[in-house]
C-alpha cells in the first residue's frame, strides 16, 4: 500500500509568550491530518485557527512542539524539499521580467541557462502566458501575476503543493479564472495538495476532501467532509448544482459555531 503523500500525526505548536507576564499560545494540539499521493485537501476554519501553521509543519519551515512529519513515508527532517510554497502574498522578484522569475529556482538548482528557458517558456505556454516573458509585473494584471508564481513553482516539478490562501487577494471573476485554471493544471499530472482557504466554496468547488478546524487556541479538527462531485469541474457552474448545496449546508453546520468563536476573539484581541 502506497504511503500517504503527508503525514502529519498527533502535532501540537505552542508559541512562547510574546510579552512578559504572558503564557504561552497553543495554536494546534493533537493535530492528525493524512493527504494521500495525488489527493487535493482544502483546509478551513476561523480565522487564527492555526491553517497556515500546519501549512508551516508541513514545508517543514515550522518544528512542532510535539508530533511528527512524515512525507512518502519518510521522516520530514529540514525543509521539506518535495514540496512547492504558494503564499497569498506574492513571492515575486520586482525587478525581473516573468520569464526571469519562472527560471528563479531553476538557475538556483544550476540547470543550464538554455534548458532554463526553454523550460520557462513552455510554462508560460501552459499557464496562458505565452508572449509575455518579457514583461515586467508592473505590466501584468494580478491574475496574471499569479499564473506566473504558479509556473514557478510547478517548473521545479514538486510532488506536492502547499498553498495558503493563494488566489484571496483577487477579485471574484478572476479568482474563479485561477481556481479553473490550478485545476486544469493539477488534473493534468495530479499532485498532493493542501490548500488553505477561508472561502468554503472555493474549497469544496476544488477539492476531493475538506478538513474543518475548530476556533483556537489549541485548534483541531472538528470534520472531515469527502467531495464526491464530479471531475472535471467549472468552479462557477459545480456552484449551482443540488449536490454542491447539500455539501455546503453540512459543512457549514459544522463550521457556524467555531467561525462565531473565532470572530469574538478577534474582536477582543
Amino acid at each position: 500500500m502506497t504511503a500517504p503523500a503527508i503525514s502529519l500525526r498527533d502535532i501540537v505548536c505552542t508559541f512562547p509568550p510574546s510579552s512578559k507576564g504572558r503564557t504561552p499560545y497553543t495554536a494546534v494540539q493533537n493535530v492528525s491530518l493524512t493527504v494521500a499521493d495525488g489527493e487535493f485537501v482544502s483546509v478551513v476554519g476561523p480565522t487564527g485557527c492555526g491553517k497556515s501553521t500546519l501549512l508551516n509543519v508541513a514545508a517543514g519551515l515550522l518544528n512542532p512542539s510535539g508530533g511528527s512529519v512524515d512525507i512518502f513515508g519518510e521522516p520530514l527532517r529540514g525543509l521539506n524539499r518535495l514540496a512547492g510554497y504558494m503564499f497569498q502574498a506574492e513571492a515575486l522578484m520586482p525587478w525581473r521580467t516573468a520569464m526571469q522569475n519562472v527560471m528563479a529556482g531553476l538557475e538556483v538548482r544550476k540547470v543550464d541557462a538554455a534548458e532554463s528557458r526553454r523550460r520557462a517558456t513552455e510554462w508560460l505556454e501552459r499557464v496562458g502566458l505565452g508572449g509575455r516573458g518579457d514583461a515586467y509585473l508592473h505590466q501584468l494584471s494580478g491574475g496574471m501575476r499569479k499564473r506566473v508564481a504558479l509556473a514557478q513553482i510547478l517548473i521545479l516539478e514538486p510532488r506536492i503543493l502547499l498553498m495558503d490562501e493563494p488566489f484571496g487577494a483577487l477579485d471574484v471573476q478572476t479568482r474563479q479564472l485561477m481556481e479553473n485554471e490550478l485545476l486544469a493544471l493539477w488534473s493534468a499530472n495530479r499532485k498532493s495538495v493542501i490548500f488553505i482557504t477561508h472561502d468554503l466554496e472555493e474549497a469544496i468547488s476544488m477539492s476531493d476532501r475538506v478538513v474543518v478546524m475548530s476556533a483556537g487556541p489549541a485548534s483541531h479538527p472538528i470534520g472531515e467532509f469527502p467531495i464526491d462531485l464530479p471531475r472535471p469541474r467549472d468552479v462557477a457552474e459545480i456552484r449551482l448544482t443540488p449536490e454542491f448545496l447539500r455539501i455546503h449546508a453540512a459543512i457549514w453546520e459544522t463550521m457556524r459555531d467555531e467561525v462565531l468563536k473565532g470572530y469574538q476573539q478577534h474582536e477582543r484581541a
